[in-house]
């Protein structure tokens, strides 16, 4: 049968062995997946290891192994290139290793399930880490009016928004978002604050303008960011989950060809959370 992994320091969160199970059972798949724990100093052996099974096909990387992970593959997806990291893999029939991000396409997928239009949109991307870095062209190709990519330090954002030059898309520091005098229809979040209960430090007009809010983040409850763009009065609020499923899903169609539905499995995983 053939082989799946997910790779990540901590794994036994991990909900990609439940998803990907779903995803086979749903589409007559036959097909095993198991996660692992690494560390930064045997992660590289441990996936040589892994492949070195012929039935093993592909895996998933999570942190904080993403940036080892796309320099040991043979070949890049464009994403791949500008994200400087993957999180899937797939074994080609020339043996030879492809590395992909599926992190962008399953927010826009995600959004798009959502019915958030992007096209000719105002699309505030929070944050400029890996998480924004790597969602960055799909959001892109789904042609908003402006992309604008914040960060506390206005520098790197204004360094993220210089990889893909465009008209469309820039960059600036979180305290100058107010000198934007048109709302945004869409806040993403991806910096990693409400991992840590804490609010990314914006203005709460920018936020109490805007049509939509979503975070990358998602938990059994609402996220604190989520939370507080509700008591601004935005109506339109929405978590990560389908993005984990999307980005899943990204990977399961790389892998398997076919592409499985999605709502169900974020069903299922919601009301188990």
């Amino acid at each position: 049968m053939d082989q799946y992994l997910v790779f990540g320091n901590p794994i036994a969160q991990s909900k990609s062995p439940l998803i990907h199970s779903m995803f086979a059972q749903q589409t007559g798949q036959e097909l095993q997946y198991a996660r692992m724990l690494a560390v930064k100093e045997d992660f590289i052996e441990h996936l040589e290891t892994f492949f070195s099974n012929p039935l093993a096909q592909g895996c998933n990387i999570t942190a904080p192994f993403k940036e080892l992970a796309a320099q040991w593959v043979d070949e890049l997806s464009s994403g791949a290139q500008l994200a400087g990291a993957i999180n899937t893999i797939k074994r080609q029939p020339n043996g030879r290793f492809f590395g992909e991000t599926t992190d962008g396409p399953g927010l826009v997928q995600d959004l798009l399930r959502l019915g958030i239009a992007l096209k000719n949109k105002r699309i505030l991307l929070l944050g400029a880490g890996g998480a924004a870095r790597g969602v960055l062209k799909p959001l892109l190709s789904e042609e908003p009016s402006l992309l604008l990519v914040a960060n506390r330090t206005a520098e790197k954002a204004q360094v993220l928004a210089s990889l893909l030059p465009s008209e469309i898309l820039e960059g600036c520091g979180f305290d100058a978002l107010t000198s934007y005098t048109q709302p945004f229809d869409l806040i993403i979040n991806s910096t990693s604050a409400s991992l840590s209960g804490d609010l990314p430090a914006i203005a709460d007009s920018v936020i109490a303008a805007s049509d939509c809010v979503y975070d990358m983040s998602y938990s059994d409850k609402p996220t604190v960011f989520m939370q507080h763009a509700s008591l601004l009065g935005v109506e339109n609020v929405y978590d990560g989950l389908g993005m984990l499923v999307g980005q899943a899903a990204e990977s399961f169609i790389l892998w398997r060809g076919v592409r499985p539905l999605v709502e169900p499995v974020i069903q299922s995983l919601r009301a188990n959370l």
